[in-house]
């Protein structure tokens, strides 16, 4: 793809290479699949920072993954910020969308709207988890909670668990255009040195937070060099950049990276998108007993299921639920099959 090409840049991953630096990268775009994702929930504003600054990290790191696989990102802590989990859903064939989904959970009797979002996260861990489809062992990587902000514990975690030097600037919030209302705005680059060789790492630790690895202790001299140059670049891009309807990625790139001889790829689209289904409630309420369904069973007679990330919410009769159950899964009112089938479009 030529660099004098503008792109459509609302809710794309664009992929780049610095030939001159050997490092790779991705500018990302979310606009209209975080209003998506957010407009699911009715998050406090810091909440809403958090989840925001994942999903667009989610995108980043997603866009590598290939047909049919399926990254997730975790982050738990003991704060009022209990857990923020995103996924990102490779296409399903060549050309088709990725498909994004996030939603986090919260004390809210201890959120505190005056503190940064990020510490109310507290102490706890960021983790990535890979599912290469059926018949094959989930990847699972781990590191503790660091930095200032998610995407410096998505930096510890590159370093720490794959040993690969990485970097992102992200920017995003509220916006008001003229002739539309307000909406998120959402964008960032993740910049990634690719190693030719074994890791330099020291084995008994890195120069880090609580002995964490970093960048520079993975790189050689040459590498570091080049790893630093682009590093100060990027540092010198501006929010505005970053989200502002008028830089495309490309001419961004151009901007930040001319004399690194940046090389683009082919853009990845992506969306927002649920996978939860009537289907797969009842198959992860299969393992249970008929006590344990009636114990699930409200006083109206139903056992009832929400979807964490789209809000779908879905109605079964218990003796259809269970290792146990006494009748099929249509055994059902019409009443709850209609409400059913309209919760679940709207995943």
């Amino acid at each position: 793809m030529s660099l004098g090409a503008r792109i459509a840049w609302d809710d794309t991953v664009l992929p780049f290479q610095l030939d001159q630096s050997d490092i790779r990268g991705r500018v990302a775009r979310l606009d209209g699949v975080l209003d998506r994702v957010l407009e699911q929930h009715d998050y406090p504003a810091r909440i809403e920072a958090l989840v925001a600054e994942m999903t667009l990290l989610t995108a980043l790191i997603g866009q590598t993954m290939k047909l049919r696989w399926k990254l997730s990102l975790q982050v738990r802590g003991d704060g009022p910020a209990r857990l923020i989990a995103t996924d990102y859903y490779a296409p399903s064939k060549d050309g088709a969308p990725a498909r994004i989904r996030a939603w986090a959970s919260f004390d809210e009797s201890r959120l505190d709207e005056s503190a940064d979002p990020y510490a109310l996260i507290g102490k706890g861990y960021f983790a990535i988890l890979i599912d290469q489809g059926q018949g094959n062992q989930p990847y699972q990587g781990i590191t503790p909670i660091t930095g200032d902000s998610l995407a410096s514990c998505a930096e510890t975690y590159f370093a720490q668990s794959e040993q690969l030097p990485t970097r992102f600037s992200l920017s995003f919030g509220k916006s008001t255009e003229p002739g539309r209302g307000e909406s998120w705005r959402a964008g960032g680059v993740m910049l990634q040195k690719m190693p030719k060789a074994s890791p330099l790492a020291n084995p008994e630790g890195g120069s880090g937070e609580d002995g964490l690895l970093e960048a520079r202790d993975i790189l050689d001299e040459d590498e570091g060099e080049n790893w630093t140059r682009a590093n100060v670049l990027l540092d010198t891009v501006d929010q505005l950049e970053l989200i502002g309807p008028s830089v495309a990625p490309t001419d961004l790139l151009v901007r930040l990276f001319h004399e690194e001889a940046p090389r683009v790829f082919e853009t990845q689209p992506v969306q927002f998108g649920c996978t939860c289904s009537e289907a797969k409630v009842r198959q992860s309420l299969s393992i249970y007993s008929a006590k344990d369904i009636a114990h699930m069973t409200t006083d109206e007679g139903i056992v009832t299921a929400d979807c964490q990330f789209c809000g779908a919410h879905y109605e079964f009769s218990p003796n259809t639920l269970g290792f146990e159950a006494t009748e099929g899964p249509d055994a059902k009112s019409p009443e709850a099959e209609a409400e059913g089938k309209a919760a679940g479009g709207r995943g």
